[in-house]
């Protein structure tokens, strides 16, 4: 879920199985570390010190242990796993791998110290993580630039090599970092903008719920007032019909963004079967072209262009019928809603319908056109398909 800055947060268990999969890798390279040197001949190193050699292998196992111990312990603060405590770790687990390398020339070392330098590049921030490569440079290139003696004829050609290597590592895991960061910031965007759109659509379904109810009650109130009061139970009804209508709508939009909607058709058709309930009279659905689904949110936008079109159509037109056509083409949808003019007067009053459905479409990348023909009234939505 996203944090109160955008960034999307990895949830517990999803935290768990990272913490578990890096506690792994760690402990492979400890173990990695322990056999290789357990299995090296006895004379290895051209210092023969075999207590320094012991006492470096187990001082890199026990730092790596505890930055495990700092990523599963239960008890400690989250920050721990992120904060200085592990980087503090890294650093001297790559003073004691570079000091191993001085002592015994040994191969396991050098992979804990790649090991080393990329956790570092991958875990913490530049400000972390670069002090640790210049730490670990600074050790490798001591018998380049002869502040130590080399432990072999070779080893400065060696140390150099290890240098541009340790650099590379570097490189790539800092670029997995700063890929990471992207996805995570792409996610919050897409999180951020799918509670926009829900927001967007809740706020259309209230909208013309509540429209709807209003011009029933005060149908209602008329009708109270002229003794009518029969029919004025009747608009009540209706007002409550609506109202039941507009929490069913609201669960229907949030399924529409979840992929789980109705095929566009369907919907139009029982939109129909609601105007002609309401109105006794006619909206026809005419279909055309080769019909499939659309993506959610143009499906969605489709729907309720139409369904604001129908009720501006009762408001404005009563006792109109209603035309719907939907046409597939190759590269966009067309929906059409059209009327005739109506003989009864209108309710009066604007609103941000019409605006609202402009705004839809054009987040969308289509386009709307609304206003008067020579038979009556017309809105046009084109949206690409």
């Amino acid at each position: 879920m996203p944090s109160r800055d955008g960034h999307v947060q990895a949830g517990p268990e999803s935290r768990r199985r990272n913490a578990i999969a890096a506690a792994c890798l760690r402990l492979a390279v400890i173990a990695m570390l322990v056999g290789g040197q357990a299995t090296s001949p006895p004379g290895f190193g051209l210092t023969g010190d075999r207590l320094a050699v012991t006492a470096l292998t187990a001082a890199i196992a026990v730092a790596l242990t505890l930055m495990v111990a700092v990523r599963l312990w239960p008890i400690l603060p989250r920050r721990w796993n992120d904060g200085p405590a592990e980087a503090v770790l890294i650093g001297l687990a790559l003073v004691a791998t570079i000091a191993l390398d001085m002592v015994s020339d040994s191969g396991p070392a050098v992979a804990v110290l790649m090991f080393c330098v990329g956790a570092a590049a991958v875990r913490h921030p530049l400000s972390r993580s670069l002090p640790l490569l210049l730490l670990a440079l600074a050790g490798l290139g001591s018998s380049v630039t002869g502040l130590l003696p080399p432990v072999a004829p070779d080893a400065q050609e060696r140390d150099v090599s290890l240098c541009v290597s340790v650099c590379v590592v570097f490189a790539v895991a800092y670029a997995i970092r700063q890929r990471r960061a992207a996805t995570a910031a792409q996610a919050g965007e897409a999180v951020l903008a799918e509670r926009a759109r829900i927001a967007r659509e809740i706020h259309d379904i209230l909208a013309h719920s509540l429209s709807a109810q209003i011009v029933h009650l005060e149908g209602a109130r008329l009708l109270l007032r002229a003794d009518r009061s029969p029919e004025a139970l009747d608009r009540v009804e209706r007002a409550r019909e609506l109202a039941k209508k507009g929490l069913e709508e609201a669960r229907r939009a949030v399924a529409a963004l979840r992929d789980d909607a109705q095929p566009l058709p369907a919907a139009l058709d029982a939109l129909a079967g609601e105007f002609r309930d309401a109105t006794g009279k006619e909206c026809a659905v005419v279909v055309s072209g080769f019909e499939r689904r659309l993506p959610p949110e143009t499906e969605l936008a489709m729907i309720r262009t139409a369904q604001e079109a129908v009720t501006n159509v009762r408001r404005h037109a009563p006792g109109s019928p209603a035309t719907v056509r939907l046409s597939f083409g190759d590269r966009e949808c067309e929906l059409e809603v059209v009327n005739p003019p109506s003989d009864e007067p209108g309710t009066p009053g604007g609103g941000y319908g019409l605006v609202g459905m402009r705004e839809r479409a054009e987040l969308l990348g289509g386009t709307l056109e609304a206003g008067e023909t020579e038979d009556g009234f017309r809105v046009r939505l084109r949206v690409p398909a």
